[in-house]
């Protein structure tokens, strides 16, 4: 156990014959007495600091730990969401595709229809061309028979018969 300035203070040495000067040991202790003293307030001053100094130590790397985990789970998040990004904008790339082949094919589907459509209406143009030439044949041939000619000779004939009978009446 340590001594305190009290056990030296309190100290008594046995006398002996040609001993030292007792005032000058007890200034000696009186000197020693007082700079324990002052070493050992010294000592509780510094083992206070050091307290306060652990505690904040202690503080800043709960704080450190804290950040640290606080910027992992960050770092996690970011990464987490970049993912979840990455895939929702492949499924959007695939369906875009999906939908963009669906379209391609809709139109090839609707331009191959329009083309048969196309075809058949020149099918059904050149067959209305054939029967409306036959057509206007046929009719040229009936003007061009003797056929016009006997009507209108008849007409005239009932022209001038009628013309006589009016005359006559």
């Amino acid at each position: 156990m340590p001594l305190t300035p009290l056990d030296i203070h309190n100290k008594e040495f046995a006398r002996r014959l040609r001993g030292y000067d007792e005032d000058q040991v007890n200034e000696f202790l009186d000197q020693v007495i007082k700079d324990y003293e002052g070493v050992i307030r010294e000592n509780k001053e510094l083992s206070t600091q050091l307290l306060n100094v652990q505690e904040k130590l202690d503080h800043f790397s709960t704080i450190e730990d804290t950040l640290s985990k606080t910027i992992i789970v960050a770092q996690e998040a970011a990464d987490e969401v970049r993912n979840n990004a990455k895939k929702e904008s492949q499924l959007i790339v695939k369906e875009a595709e999906k939908n963009a082949d669906r379209i391609v094919n809709e139109a090839l589907s609707k331009s191959r229809k329009i083309a048969l459509e196309v075809e058949e209406l020149k099918k059904q143009a050149s067959i209305y061309r054939a029967r409306f030439r036959t057509l206007v044949e046929a009719q040229l041939d009936l003007l061009s028979q003797d056929g016009w000619e006997a009507l209108e000779n008849r007409e005239r004939e009932v022209l001038e018969r009628e013309r006589e009978m009016k005359e006559i009446y």
